[in-house]
C-alpha cells in the first residue's frame, strides 16, 4: 500500500502542491484578518488537494501520447504502466468529487465558482496544442488558490484577492516559461506551442523576468491595499531576492539548473509570503 501511495503521489507530483496551497491559506488569512477556524483550514486543504490532484492527473492523461515521445517524460507512470489509464481516470473523478464536496462544506459561492476552476483544469493541457498562451492558463489555474481561499472565508469577491490572484498568475506564468525552455527542440518538432518554442529561449527568459516584476508590483499593491505591516514587507523583500537568484541561475547558454530554479526557489516564494502575512496578522490582532 505504501508503494502504491508513493506511485500515485509521484504520478501527480504531490510535492508541487506547495506552489498553490500556501497561497490558498494566504487568501484565507487576509479575509479572516487572523488565523481562520480549523474547520475552514480542513476544507480549504481538501479542496486544494482535490483540485491540484485532478489537474495534474488530467494533464498526464491528456498528454500521455506526447509524454511517450518526449525523452524527459517517457518514464512517467502511465508510460511505464505502473498506473493504468482507468486508474488515472478514477483518480480524476475522485479528486473532482473531493473538490466539490469541500466547496459545498465551505459556502454556496464556492460551489458557484467550482465549475470555473474545473473548466480551467480541463483547458490547460489542450491550449498548448494551438497557442503559446498556455503559460497564462496555468497561471490562471493557480491564481484560483488565493481567490478561493478568500471566498472560502468571505463568501464574496473583492479587489484584494483579485490582485493577489493576478500576482500568482504572473508568477506562475513566468516560472512556467523557464520550465518550458527545456523542451524547445521537442516542442518545435512535434508542434507543441510554448513561448520559448515560439520566440526562443532568450526572449522567453526576458518575458519571464518581466512577468515576475509585474507579479511583485501586484504584491506591492496588495500590501498597500491590505494595510499590511513590516513583516509582510520583509517577506516581499525576501521573495524579490529569491526571484532575483532564480533568474541568475539560468541563461540562454546554460539551462542545467532549471529544476533548481523551478522547484526549490519557487517553493520558497509561496511559503515565505504565507508566513509573512500570517505573522503580520497575528501581530495585529493577538
Amino acid at each position: 500500500m505504501i508503494q502504491h501511495l508513493k506511485t500515485y503521489m509521484e504520478f501527480v507530483k504531490f510535492e508541487h502542491t506547495i506552489f498553490a496551497l500556501p497561497f490558498a491559506y494566504l487568501g484565507a488569512v487576509l479575509a479572516q484578518r487572523r488565523i481562520p477556524p480549523i474547520s475552514k483550514w480542513f476544507w480549504i486543504t481538501l479542496a486544494m488537494v482535490g483540485a491540484r490532484t485532478a489537474g495534474m492527473a488530467l494533464n498526464r492523461i491528456i498528454d500521455r501520447k506526447i509524454d511517450t515521445q518526449n525523452p524527459r517524460t517517457k518514464d512517467r507512470a502511465l508510460q511505464k504502466k505502473t498506473i493504468t489509464l482507468p486508474q488515472a481516470k478514477l483518480l480524476v473523478l475522485f479528486s473532482l468529487f473531493l473538490l466539490l464536496v469541500s466547496a459545498w462544506q465551505l459556502n454556496p459561492f464556492c460551489i458557484v465558482l467550482a465549475p470555473l476552476a474545473i473548466f480551467l483544469l480541463f483547458t490547460y493541457s489542450y491550449v498548448k496544442r494551438f497557442s503559446w498562451s498556455t503559460h497564462f492558463i496555468l497561471g490562471s489555474v493557480l491564481a484560483c488558490a488565493p481567490i478561493g481561499g478568500w471566498v472560502a472565508i468571505e463568501g464574496r469577491l473583492a479587489l484584494l484577492p483579485i490582485l493577489l490572484g493576478g500576482s500568482v498568475l504572473f508568477w506562475v506564468a513566468g516560472f512556467d516559461m523557464i520550465y518550458a525552455c527545456q523542451d524547445v527542440a521537442f516542442d518545435r518538432t512535434f508542434g507543441i506551442h510554448s513561448l520559448p518554442a515560439r520566440f526562443g529561449v532568450a526572449q522567453a527568459l526576458f518575458f519571464s523576468t518581466l512577468f515576475h516584476l509585474v507579479s511583485l508590483a501586484l504584491l506591492l499593491w496588495v500590501g498597500f491595499l491590505g494595510r499590511l505591516g513590516p513583516i509582510f514587507w520583509l517577506g516581499w523583500a525576501l521573495a524579490t531576492f529569491i526571484l532575483l537568484v532564480e533568474h541568475r541561475l539560468i541563461s540562454p547558454q546554460d539551462l542545467s539548473r532549471v529544476n533548481q530554479a523551478f522547484f526549490v526557489m519557487n517553493g520558497w516564494v509561496s511559503v515565505i509570503l504565507f508566513i509573512a502575512v500570517t505573522l503580520d496578522q497575528i501581530g495585529k490582532f493577538r
